[in-house]
Formats: structure tokens, C-alpha cells, sequence
């Protein structure tokens, strides 16, 4: 099984809060069926703290994103999301794209995504 997987997903479309909560609600429901989640929304909270232009923190989640297995796309539009789908093709990351943001569409896209990589 993929075991590392990045959440790409919204983040300034919308309620940032709503965005980041979302991403964490996957990582959740991703580390319920055996995966280790890399959530890049959890910067939200350094940048808090700490603020930084956002080249700074698109260069860390791309470097976080080639060391992942597999990248999975939430629902809604994000340019950012987008662009992290393209670089992990670039880098043969293969992408699981979830149709709806719900547990159930995880589990059937992660089944989904082992399936065509020829693991049970």
C-alpha cells in the first residue's frame, strides 16, 4: 500500500478555516485506513505566528510532496491545489481525485488508487 499521501486541497477559495478543517478531516479519515498524511493547511497555524510570503511555503509543500507516495486531491478549486497535481505527475506521483469531500468517497479512492497500482 502507498503508505505517505499529501492533501492537496483549497486553501485561500472560500473559509480558510472551513479549508484547513477539511484537510484535517481527511488526514483523519486517511490515517483510519493505514496511511501517514501530510496535511501542508497546518502551516496556516506557523504563518500565524510567524507570516511568510507565500513562495515560502510553496516551496515546503513541494518539497513534502515529492518525498509522498501518492497526492489526494480534495474537492473545489485551488490554482495552488492544481499546480501541486502537476508537479507530482512531473515527479510520477500518481493522484487519487476525490469526487465529493465525505469518508466514504476516501476509502472507495484509496481502494481504487491501490487497485491500479496492483496492491490488494
Amino acid at each position: 500500500m502507498s503508505k505517505y499521501v499529501y492533501i492537496a486541497g483549497p486553501y485561500t477559495k472560500g473559509d480558510v478555516v472551513v479549508n484547513v478543517r477539511n484537510a484535517v478531516q481527511a488526514a483523519e479519515w486517511l490515517v483510519g485506513i493505514g496511511y501517514e498524511p501530510y496535511v501542508p493547511h497546518l502551516t496556516h497555524f506557523w504563518h500565524l505566528i510567524l507570516p511568510h510570503k507565500i513562495e515560502f511555503w510553496y516551496v515546503r509543500d513541494l518539497e513534502w510532496l515529492k518525498k509522498c507516495d501518492v497526492i489526494v486531491r480534495l474537492p473545489g478549486e485551488s490554482a495552488g491545489a492544481d499546480n501541486e497535481i502537476m508537479v507530482a505527475h512531473g515527479h510520477g506521483i500518481p493522484s487519487v481525485v476525490l469526487p465529493e469531500f465525505n469518508r466514504l468517497a476516501m476509502v472507495e479512492a484509496m481502494h481504487y488508487h491501490e487497485q491500479l497500482m496492483g496492491r490488494p
